[in-house]
């Protein structure tokens, strides 16, 4: 299977960096320019086991599901339905305190691609633009986790969270 992965620090606790990475609507893509429209489906609230449909600004789509879901550290997905040259597509998203204050937001993608005999190319190819991706949208993240406005909401959800 290829990987892809990024990391950012931001200057936010765990806690927060988690609630933004989770923010959705307009939060959301004003920070993550990668996703053009997003919605949670039969949910209120993202959590294991809800799924989440996706549409890039790529224009493609997919149905992916939470497999994990433990704030502040981590999350993880993998693709129900998406596109046909996936074969198998997930992610992870590692949150951890750093010793002098802030978190190391870590990204994980790991893909395989179909058909298996093109497989090889289309994996080279697909890592390499799923890698510039994802350094794009981590460096959107730490945008949003320097934004006042998202910030706000993030806390919100976090207070709402918390009773």
């Amino acid at each position: 299977m290829a990987q892809v992965e990024a990391s950012a620090d931001v200057p936010v606790e765990p806690a927060l960096a988690f609630a933004v990475s989770q923010t959705t609507g307009a939060t959301r893509y004003r920070w993550d320019r990668f996703v053009r429209e997003q919605h949670l489906l039969g949910a209120d609230r993202p959590g294991k086991g809800v799924r989440t449909a996706t549409r890039s600004r790529h224009g493609l789509a997919m149905v992916s599901e939470y497999v994990s879901y433990v704030p502040p550290s981590h999350v993880g997905m993998r693709m129900v339905r998406g596109p046909w040259f996936f074969a198998v597509f997930a992610g992870s998203w590692r949150f951890t305190p750093l010793p002098g204050g802030g978190t190391r937001a870590v990204w994980r993608y790991v893909f395989r691609c179909r058909p298996s005999w093109l497989a090889p190319v289309a994996e080279r190819i697909g890592t390499a633009l799923l890698g510039r991706d994802i350094r794009r949208r981590i460096a959107g993240f730490a945008r949003g986790c320097a934004d006042p406005e998202v910030l706000a909401v993030a806390r919100r959800e976090l207070e709402t969270d918390a009773r």
